[in-house]
């Protein structure tokens, strides 16, 4: 964002991006997930010149930020900055009876979001894979042993043996959202960066931080199975 910095002005300028229906709609978009540009305007009915215009004003207020996809490339993803999603009241998700997260191997980003919505929130939750790997990785088990949290090492499981019509299934990594098709209903995608192909207790420990501030966010806006009868 330019000009005065003052925190007066930038909420100013916040306010004013969120002013048009059109941007507050893109914006609750993004609350709960990632979505490419071409993604937002085929679910808002927007053409793309129209996405364009309003995500370049949503950027220079400094409410979203854009990252290249781990898949394809040529892709990118809008993100929500975590900093103004206080100030934004979530949709509720209503109608799911088990949480269940998504990535490639299901070896660290899946297997740490379901042990944290376990551990923070409670209630039916899982993981899964499409490609599962043998085992969960070393340095994932590490990162959850640190927090508290238990992980099995040996407990990888394939997509299609774990999902079922009644789960909100949330994509953790780009490759998953990208790649699940047909029977499998996802609702959410969080763009998180795949610590196994940096191999670093850094890295782990960052898609940890990123995975445990979305799970916070996501909480509210799941109603209990028990609420929902």
């Amino acid at each position: 964002m330019n000009g005065d910095g003052s925190p007066l002005r930038v909420r100013a300028r916040i306010h004013a991006a969120l002013g048009d229906p059109a941007r507050l709609a893109i914006v609750d978009a993004l609350t709960l997930g990632d979505a490419s540009p071409g993604e937002i305007g085929h679910d808002l009915g927007m053409p793309t010149n129209l996405v364009a215009h309003h995500l370049k004003v949503l950027q220079d207020a400094g409410l979203i930020v854009r990252t290249r996809s781990e898949g394809d490339r040529r892709r990118t993803y809008l993100r929500l900055q975590p900093d103004v999603l206080a100030l934004l009241a979530p949709p509720l998700l209503a109608g799911a009876d088990r949480v269940v997260f998504v990535c490639t191997h299901n070896s660290a980003r899946s297997q740490l979001a379901a042990a944290l919505w376990r551990d923070r929130v409670g209630g039916p939750v899982a993981s899964a894979g499409t490609i599962p790997a043998a085992r969960v990785h070393p340095r994932a088990v590490k990162v959850a042993h640190r927090h508290g949290l238990a992980l099995d090492p040996a407990g990888t499981a394939h997509v299609a043996d774990v999902v079922d019509d009644g789960d909100l299934v949330i994509a953790v990594c780009d490759n998953a959202h990208e790649d699940l098709t047909g029977g499998v209903r996802l609702r959410l995608h969080w763009s998180v960066p795949d610590p196994v192909r940096v191999g670093t207790d850094a890295a782990f420990e960052a898609a940890y931080t990123d995975l445990a501030g979305r799970v916070d966010r996501l909480a509210p806006a799941v109603a209990p199975p028990s609420d929902r009868d």
